[in-house]
């Protein structure tokens, strides 16, 4: 490999903020998504390889940038990497927002354990598909019980959505209207008004 901060295109007396500034700038220009159906793909592939090794020479050589992982980057990684490398790149994708991304990473895995219930629940969550989200953060608490995050992402999630069918079912809350306000009444009245006058 040719020296990692030429790849990055930094000095080696960059700052770690610099060097993660013009990681973030090659992922976004490099990524595979961003060349689906082009002919360069394969360049892009390449290149997107020689930026992720060059980034965690860089972090690595640095004790991971001061932030103590040199994982909070999100990098895309192909297969091969070790399980909690890649789960920290799909925690630093959802966290930089690249939703696309994670659930990428998460897909291409083939362990699919507790964590990668609760992480696609994330995504699922930040998708806004939340009866899906709802049911991975479920599998990763029932797999982990005593893994505390994932009891609480179970708990944050239904107190925030309590309004949400989805998380009650009517067998359960004794009526399907029990969560419904004032709002959601009228407007099942006017709908049921339209439909009579449609018949």
């Amino acid at each position: 490999m040719n020296d990692p901060y030429s790849v990055l295109g930094v000095s080696p007396t960059a700052s770690d903020e610099e060097i993660k500034k013009a990681y973030r700038e090659l992922v976004r220009k490099y990524h595979p998504d961003n060349y689906l159906d082009n002919p360069l793909s394969d360049l892009a592939q390449e290149k997107m390889k020689q930026i992720n090794e060059a980034y965690d020479i860089i972090m690595r050589q640095r004790g991971g940038g001061g932030n103590g992982s040199s994982q909070s980057s999100g990098a895309y990684s192909g297969s091969g990497s070790s399980g909690a490398s890649e789960y920290a790149r799909v925690r630093a994708a959802i966290n930089a927002g690249n939703i696309p991304l994670a659930e990428e990473l998460l897909r291409m895995m083939t362990n699919r354990n507790a964590e990668w219930h609760f992480l696609m629940g994330s995504v699922m969550y930040r998708k806004g598909w939340l009866d899906e989200a709802l049911t991975y953060f479920q599998t990763a608490a029932r797999m982990e019980p005593a893994n505390m995050e994932y009891q609480q992402a179970v708990n944050r999630f239904r107190q925030q959505h309590a309004y949400n069918p989805y998380n009650q079912s009517a067998a359960t809350s004794g009526c399907c209207c029990d969560n419904l306000s004032t709002c959601d009444i009228c407007s099942l009245l006017i709908c049921a008004d339209c439909l009579c006058d449609c018949i």
